[in-house]
């Protein structure tokens, strides 16, 4: 079978490189040849699997629409025929080439069941099926993407294989366990032990001293490896490495601080030791499992002399696999190393375009800018053709195309003005945390959101909270205000439940949660966020004040998970003692209701004979227009001030 140049959109390119050689053992869409117009360069991806039998053309030549690059030989036939081939003709020497093609001579098939992982929510709905029966897909090919009220996320496949059947449809809500599709895959039966003991011997030998090598300076009863655990979310992103290679740290000690787009969160060791080796660098995406750092143990504290020298092989192990691949690929070498053809910083912005892992990896090797790919999936979502089209247009289009099209129209406002003539200005990037929640912020865009304002007498609460503030000082307790306010709250909101509501999609009903959620906005030296106190009017005021301590301590630490975060139904935000008599706090989606507290303030109260100095507290009730009305507000805003004049009011 031939692979022969596709329509690249240009009359003739040149082979800029070559990326297989003979006997390669390739897979369906790997790129097999760079070619070079004077626009652009564009990888060519095989349209069939199998081996390399020979490669027709060279580095220089010039290729146009049919021109013949490859010749492969499918995988079938070779699996088809080998037990009765070669059993008679051991020593024929064209198995050679084909190590990788033996174990797979004999073949047979089951079917699996692809189920939906841990995607850190409860449940959430088929927003879009990626795959069709008959289909072959790839181990950790996404296959649907689903959607919850915090997050869209695309679920990969944990089996290579066909597709069978599809056992889900769009709109469908689902939960972990649930089966998506059934793959027909194939496993390997052990043939041929001649040549495969042959060829195991030497590649257990060429193990034996890479294996030695880290045996000889740590002892291997005191290496353990730390891995990421389970964070909630699919992957996350390497923000900062706390430690370094022959860094002391104790159990428990921090060792990198890992990002997504719902929080940040350090990820401690579970031993003590020394640091022999790190895994991972700045930038790089992680899962659970995945190996962070190796540590031998303070047990093993004699062989950290010799730990010291060749502590920095193991690092060096993983760094020859990019330093293999510049070679390969010349032409790219200037702009990343390896098959990335993007800096850092575009990539760091094709994040932030909604598309799919395969889409990602697709712009890695093509270089495109996702943001200037026009989008055709569902919800705008960049697919693999918008990313194929985009391309073909670039090699015929004029330079000049590019630049228009990376215009920023993100938010929707016009571009800003050049202030070089009045000073200049200095870029300051915004945290991570601000960025992502950029887009959360501009949903409440969409709320007609009312703010209804009210006081309350705390006088006699605050003088209560006083007296008790001692005996919880002695306890290593905060008893702060908020706590009382939180318990009002919930007790509240049993009566009140449309204000822990949510309206639905249709806007046709109100959804009323069965549980109390809270969440709090805490303020932290990246931004603001928002932990969950859960089900606040099941807890004594006590207990109250304790999560409320140490969900802060872990918000400003950076030790929130993302399922601290998620589930809230109604938020309580408070400026504390900044200062300030009144805000609008805005309604956080898919809420419908957020309390706002300002800095109490001493007031002259007219008792009806004069003026009485009382503690009053501000506060600012926003809510969703199309699910509370403000006749409602007004009554829940006076029912709250009248519960925290008197708090024994809990008790009727």
């Amino acid at each position: 079978m031939q692979i022969k140049t596709p329509d690249i959109g240009v009359d003739q390119a040149a082979v800029a490189e070559i990326l297989v050689k003979v006997g390669d053992t390739i897979a369906e869409n790997d790129g097999i040849v760079v070619l070079e117009s004077d626009k652009a360069s564009v990888e060519v991806p095989t349209t069939s699997a199998g081996v390399v039998k020979s490669i027709l053309v060279k580095e220089g030549d010039d290729v146009q629409e049919g021109v013949a690059l490859i010749e492969l030989e499918s995988e079938a036939p070779v699996q088809a025929e080998p037990q009765p081939v070669a059993q008679e003709e051991a020593p024929k020497t064209e198995t050679a080439p084909e190590p990788k093609a033996q174990p797979q001579q004999a073949i047979s098939s089951q079917v699996v069941d692809v189920q939906v992982p841990d995607i850190g929510v409860e449940k959430a709905s088929v927003g879009e099926i990626l795959v069709k029966v008959g289909e072959e897909i790839e181990l950790e090919q996404s296959i649907v993407v689903v959607e919850s009220d915090k997050a869209t996320v695309e679920v990969p496949s944990s089996v290579a294989g066909i597709v069978e059947s599809i056992e889900i449809k769009e709109g469908d809500m689902i939960q972990e366990g649930v089966v998506l599709i059934k793959v027909k895959t194939a496993t390997t039966a052990q043939a041929e032990p001649v040549p495969t003991a042959q060829k195991a011997e030497p590649k257990q030998e060429a193990a034996t001293p890479k294996a030695e090598q880290p045996q000889a300076s740590v002892a291997p009863a005191g290496d353990t490896d730390i891995a990421v655990p389970d964070l909630g979310v699919d992957k996350a992103a390497v923000a900062e490495i706390l430690v370094k290679v022959g860094d002391v740290v104790e159990k428990d000690q921090s060792l990198i601080v890992v990002e997504s787009d719902k929080a940040t969160v350090e990820v401690p060791s579970t031993v003590a030791g020394v640091i022999k080796a790190i895994h991972v660098e700045n930038g790089q995406d992680v899962t659970e499992g995945v190996k962070l750092a190796t540590i031998a143990v303070e047990g093993q504290a004699q062989p950290e002399p010799v730990a010291s020298t060749p502590a920095p092989k193991p690092e060096a192990a993983p760094k020859p696999a990019p330093q293999t691949e510049k070679p390969v690929q010349p032409p790219a070498a200037p702009q990343s190393t390896g098959a990335d053809k993007l800096t850092q910083e575009q990539n760091a912005e094709n994040a932030k375009v909604y598309a799919g892992p395969a889409v990602r990896k697709l712009a890695r090797e093509l270089g495109v800018i996702l943001a200037n790919v026009k989008s055709s999936g569902p919800h705008e979502r960049v697919m693999k053709e918008d990313v194929f089209a985009y391309v073909k247009q670039r090699l015929t289009a004029p330079e000049a195309t590019p630049k228009a099209a990376a215009a920023p129209v993100a938010s929707g406002l016009p571009p800003l003005p050049d202030f070089t003539a009045f000073g200049g200005v200095e870029e300051k990037p915004l945290t991570r945390l601000q960025q992502v929640s950029v887009p959360q912020l501009c949903l409440n865009n969409f709320i007609p959101q009312v703010t209804q304002f009210d006081q309350a007498d705390i006088t006699e609460l605050e003088a209560w909270r006083n007296e008790l503030k001692g005996d919880f000082k002695k306890q290593g307790l905060s008893l702060t205000i908020l706590a009382f306010i939180a318990k009002a709250l919930a007790h509240l909101l049993k009566e009140e439940p449309y204000f822990a509501s949510h309206m639905s999609d249709d806007q046709k009903s109100v959804l009323l949660r069965k549980e109390i959620h809270m969440g709090i906005a805490v303020a932290t030296p990246d931004g603001l966020t928002v932990p969950v106190l859960r089900n606040p009017d099941q807890k004594s005021i006590k207990q109250i004040a304790i999560e409320l301590g140490e969900l802060s301590k872990k918000a400003r630490e950076k030790k929130l998970s993302p399922k601290d975060l998620q589930g809230a139904n109604f938020t309580i935000t408070s400026l504390g003692s900044i200062g300030g008599t009144a805000f609008t706090p805005l309604v956080n989606f898919p809420q419908v209701a957020i309390l706002g507290i300002s800095p109490a303030t001493m007031q002259p109260v007219w008792n009806g004979e004069g003026f009485d100095a009382r503690l009053m507290l501000p506060l600012s009730l926003s809510y969703d227009h199309r699910v509370i009305n403000g006749a409602d507000a007004a009554r829940f805003t006076n029912k709250l001030t009248k519960l925290l004049k008197d708090i024994r009011n809990l008790l009727i």
